[in-house]
């Protein structure tokens, strides 16, 4: 059973065993950023016996106005580079592949946890669950463009952490309703100048500028994948006729791997409790782009899988909850006759 989930995928230097990939899932298990044992036991656990192709590591913090929650992972300082190490480590021994997703909250961010202002796209309140959290949410200040070159060094200088730390890649995470989603969004997104909220242009700016500065001083071999919050499911936000030429848009800066998921709507989507609730943007991402496409939102099943993989509407699956409820879930799969 299962033989689409079951086919290897070469993405440049790195060969995934399978097409069932665990995606970020927050476990505020660190120690005040670092890397704790209980998150490597967490990591070896689910990394266990090899069944995955793909583990993505939880959103990690880029910079210190950037944290979204206090037991967040930090890729923030060299001092995080022991621990990430360690983590690698552990992942790998078992056979799998692992991608840092890198983060910056943005309006989702809280003054309370990270002691700065809340910064945004613009001076507009933030309509996500993830700026609901901690008091939001709060009027961010609006980013001048010298804010927006230090947060670009700053995903830039994670992204060198991770390969340091012997990541095989890094996952920029431009969805659920933290900053390079909320440039994207225009229901977040009212800037006039080269990010402005009236173009598609404007919108991906930030995110390709991101992925074009990593690969540019990373090298082709080290993986990038883009976490995608491809439509609002809102009036007036992303739409899903945006989602082709988007798509193309970021697949020119460089990318590797387009992992699609929600924008102001998080990981769900109003209305819907189907399985692979995303499946109708990972459809229309992968007519335009020649590149991987990850389909995430809801999977619990391998018959649901194989059927997203059989009917083109994705070359990798990612199963998070489930998975999370039973750490087994791979082995059986992969085990199926």
């Amino acid at each position: 059973m299962f033989p689409l989930l079951k086919q290897k995928l070469a993405l440049k230097n790195a060969e995934l065993s399978n097409r069932l990939v665990l995606p970020p899932m927050a476990t505020e298990k660190s120690a005040k950023g670092m890397v704790s044992q209980e998150l490597c036991d967490y990591y070896e656990r689910m990394s266990r016996g090899g069944y995955l192709g793909l583990i993505y590591t939880e959103h990690s913090y880029v910079s210190c106005d950037g944290q979204a929650s206090p037991q967040q992972l930090s890729i923030a300082d060299d001092t995080c580079l022991p621990g990430l190490t360690r983590l690698v480590k552990t992942i790998h021994d078992n056979g799998v592949k692992v991608i840092a997703q890198i983060n910056h909250a943005g309006s989702s961010a809280s003054s309370s946890i990270t002691g700065l202002p809340v910064v945004g796209p613009s001076a507009v309140l933030n309509p996500s669950p993830a700026a609901k959290r901690h008091g939001g949410p709060f009027l961010p200040e609006a980013l001048s463009l010298d804010a927006i070159d230090r947060i670009v060094e700053a995903f830039l200088q994670a992204a060198i952490r991770a390969q340091k730390a012997g990541f095989d890649g890094v996952e920029i995470h431009s969805a659920h309703g933290y900053l390079l989603n909320q440039f994207y969004s225009p229901l977040t997104n009212t800037r006039q100048d080269a990010y402005s909220g009236a173009s598609l242009e404007g919108r991906t700016r930030l995110q390709t500028r991101i992925c074009r500065e990593v690969r540019s001083h990373l090298g082709d071999a080290f993986l990038i994948s883009l976490r995608w919050g491809a439509c609002d499911y809102a009036e007036h936000g992303a739409s899903l006729a945006e989602v082709p030429q988007a798509a193309a848009l970021f697949a020119d800066a460089g990318i590797d791997l387009l992992s699609i998921s929600g924008g102001m709507c998080a990981y769900s989507r109003p209305g819907h409790s189907e399985q692979g609730f995303f499946a109708e943007l990972a459809r229309a991402a992968r007519k335009a782009v020649s590149i991987p496409v990850l389909l995430t939102g809801g999977i619990k099943d391998g018959e649901a899988a194989e059927g997203f993989l059989a009917d083109g509407s994705a070359d990798l699956i990612g199963i998070g909850r489930a998975i999370l409820k039973d750490p087994d879930l791979p082995r059986c799969l992969m085990s199926e006759a």
